[in-house]
């Protein structure tokens, strides 16, 4: 299922294994490239997969041997599972290319989202993707991932928003290499089920703030 917005057209992907969406990112970047296909977004779940940036230390990883996939996206290691929302934006990038402001546009529709479920998140200087502050249930936690990678002016790999995951899956590595700070979900902050089938109509709406300068 697909539904194009602002030039955008996005595609529900339902459960997808980790390599078979890469393979389908390259396919479409390709495309993006040649200009034989406008920008497209993949939405997705993936079946349990750890996956590692090319800036991941060998501490960061899975003590138990646990496999993980190294890929070419910036970052270090993260978990992508069931019920988490995983978003892929395979868009070409304005001349010149600047990519700290494609990021920030993907952190603010993230907040955006988690702003109409009635969830306060924001920015930490310093560290990419989407956090609630510390306040008096903890540190301050990440809600939503962002690790990517431009070639050629258009953009590779994505974000993850956390609806209703299994957070004990991070809990085998240092997610994302911080390890004075935690990771939440929808579900844990607002004390009430938050499913990617509820997350999902909400980000498709909001996408379009990825692409606009």
């Amino acid at each position: 299922m697909s539904a194009t917005t602002s030039g955008l057209t996005a595609v529900r992907a339902g459960v997808l294994d980790y390599r078979a969406a890469w393979d389908e990112q390259r396919r479409l970047h390709a495309s993006v490239v040649a200009g034989e296909q406008g920008d497209t977004v993949l939405l997705l779940e993936h079946p349990s997969v750890y996956t590692a940036g090319k800036r991941t230390e060998p501490w960061d990883r899975p003590m138990d041997g646990t496999p993980v996939v190294d890929v070419d996206r910036g970052g270090k290691i993260t978990w992508h599972g069931p019920g988490q929302l995983v978003g892929y934006p395979i868009v070409k990038l304005p001349d010149p290319v600047d990519v700290v402001a494609y990021v920030r546009r993907t952190e603010q529709m993230l907040i955006d989202v988690c702003a109409e479920f009635g969830l306060t998140a924001g920015r930490i200087e310093g560290r990419s993707g989407v956090w609630i502050p510390e306040d008096d249930r903890g540190p301050a936690r990440k809600v939503a991932a962002i690790g990517i990678r431009v070639s050629r002016g258009v953009t590779l790999h994505g974000f993850s928003i956390n609806c209703d995951c299994d957070l004990a899956y991070f809990d085998r590595i240092v997610p994302c290499g911080i390890r004075d700070a935690g990771v939440t979900s929808l579900t844990v902050e607002l004390g009430r089920p938050v499913t990617v089938a509820d997350v999902l109509p909400v980000v498709e709406r909001h996408l379009p703030t990825v692409v606009e300068v």
